[in-house]
Parts: structure tokens; sequence; C-alpha cells
């Protein structure tokens, strides 16, 4: 058997093993984030995630780069949440429940926020990132409220995103839930009537 005669398998078993453990430090990394701030000892998000702390250091040398994947992983589903919500549901219904997620992904963003206000050049792109990634998104909610007339036309989606995640970044810790009552009162303005979706 020469070496082009090889199987293929083993190779992809490999790939899918790196994803898992991709997905596990990513989700170990936020949570050990959000839990103990971006200091948390590598150790602690390995053991969390079930690999060894070299596996996190092949992949992400240098700990902005674990902070960077996990805000961009956060991103990204916050991202396609818009685009699963606008499919399912009226863009008044689509909206109000959106911005439910994104008050989740600033909470995340939290635990690394110190991080991400540092000064460390390495995350000088991530502002630009955040609202590139879910502005048009939510600009597609607004114009189809638009219109429907079930939402005001004349709201930019940048505009809205940074008052919800003002609003939504307010209050760390709020029992009280005030951030989520003024998020309605700001959303009430730019839909009107709550809508039954």
């Amino acid at each position: 058997m020469t070496g082009l005669d090889q199987p293929i398998a083993a190779p992809r078993r490999k790939r899918a093993d790196a994803v898992r453990n991709t997905e596990a430090v990513l989700e170990a990394a936020k949570a050990a984030f959000a839990e103990l701030g971006v200091d948390a000892a590598m150790r602690d998000i390995a053991t969390r995630a079930g690999v060894g702390v070299g596996t996190i250091y092949r992949n992400y040398p240098q700990r902005s780069d674990l902070i960077i994947a996990v805000f961009r992983r956060e991103l990204d589903a916050t991202a396609a949440e818009a685009d699963h919500l606008a499919s399912e549901h009226s863009p008044a219904t689509a909206l109000r429940l959106w911005a439910q997620s994104l008050a989740r992904f600033v909470a995340t963003k939290r635990g690394f926020a110190g991080a991400l206000h540092s000064g460390d050049p390495a995350y000088n792109l991530l502002p630009g990132q955040f609202i590139g990634v879910l502005a048009p998104r939510v600009q597609s909610i607004l114009d189809a409220g638009a219109v429907s007339g079930t939402i005001r036309g004349d709201i930019r989606a940048e505009d809205l995103i940074h008052a919800l995640t003002r609003l939504a970044d307010s209050h760390p810790g709020d029992a009280d839930d005030r951030a989520g009552r003024m998020t309605t009162v700001l959303l009430d303005g730019v839909i009107g009537a709550p809508s039954a979706g």
C-alpha cells in the first residue's frame, strides 16, 4: 500500500476532536471570565473544558487571543439570533426578543470589559466589529418594521444598538431589573404598542 492509499478517516477524526475542544475551551473561558474576570487561571479554564493547558496555548498563545475569540463567538451568536428571530416573528416582536439577546451578550462581555478597555492594541478592532456585525441584521428588522408600519422609520440600527448596550450595561448585578424596564420604555418608543408577533 502506497502513502497515497492510506485511509483518511484518522485526520477527519482529529479535526472533529479539535472542533469539539475549541468549543469546549471557548465555553469554559466564557464562564470563567464571567465568574472570575479575564485573569482567570488558564489551568481553571482547561479543567472546565476537559483539556490540557497546552491545548489552550497551542490555539491561543496570548490571553488576548482567547478573550478576542470568546468575544467574537458571542458576537456571532447574537447576530445569528437576530437572523433567526427575524425569520420566526414579526419585526416588532423580533426586535424586543433580540434586545434580550443583546442584554445577555453585554452581561457576558462584562467579564472581560477591563481588558477590552485596557488600551491594548490587540482589542482595537472589536468595537468596530461589534457594530459592523450587528447593525446590518438589526437594520433589516427595523426596515421590515418600517414597511409594515409597526416600527418607526427614522431609527438607525447603530444608534439603537448603542442605546440598548448602554442600558444593558448601566446596572451590573441589577436585581431590580431597572435596565430591563428602561429597555422596555425605549423599545415602546421605537415600536409603539407591543406586538403580538
